[in-house]
């Protein structure tokens, strides 16, 4: 191996150390775990809510919601998928389960008022990030909410029917 192999090889190292460096670290979420009869009474109203705003016209949330609500759920990039989506169990052959569905489907990030159990951006029960959120290691949702609009809306996602007013 010859020096200027070498010298390649230590600059393409301290190359990959600055990248390295720059990559973002995200907190872990807080614990959703739902437990107690009072816990699950509460989700058959939020699913029973989130039914009921659909309406009869089978409304649809508007373009940047569900953007937000794919970043939130599914990420993109540097941004990783939710943890509680990773570790839930998704039963492909039920559309009623499915988070994104096709262009005629209805995906339960169609509904337009649906709940996050972590409050993410996007759903109805959304909550700015406190101040402690924006400390290493950050929190997805602070992470969401410094993304510049240009990167927010270039989230593909298809939005069929009639958007609430």
């Amino acid at each position: 191996m010859s020096k200027d192999d070498i010298k390649k090889r230590i600059e393409n190292q301290k190359e990959k150390k600055k990248v390295n460096e720059k990559k973002v670290k995200f907190a872990p979420a807080k614990d959703v775990t739902k437990k107690s009869l009072k816990d699950r009474i509460g989700m058959v109203g939020s699913f029973a809510a989130a039914m009921a705003s659909r309406g009869l016209s089978n409304n649809k949330i508007d373009k940047k919601t569900k953007q937000l609500r794919v970043l939130s759920c599914i990420g993109k990039g540097e941004l990783p998928p939710c943890e509680y989506l990773r570790t839930s169990k998704v039963d492909s052959e039920r559309k009623a389960t499915w988070l994104v569905s096709d262009a005629n489907e209805y995906g339960k990030l169609d509904y337009p008022k649906v709940s996050c159990p972590l409050n993410m951006p996007g759903f109805s029960n959304y909550e700015p990030s406190s101040p402690d959120e924006a400390k290493s290691p950050i929190t997805r949702r602070h992470y969401i909410e410094q993304m510049q609009m240009k990167d927010v809306e270039s989230v593909s996602v298809t939005v069929n029917g009639s958007p609430p007013k």
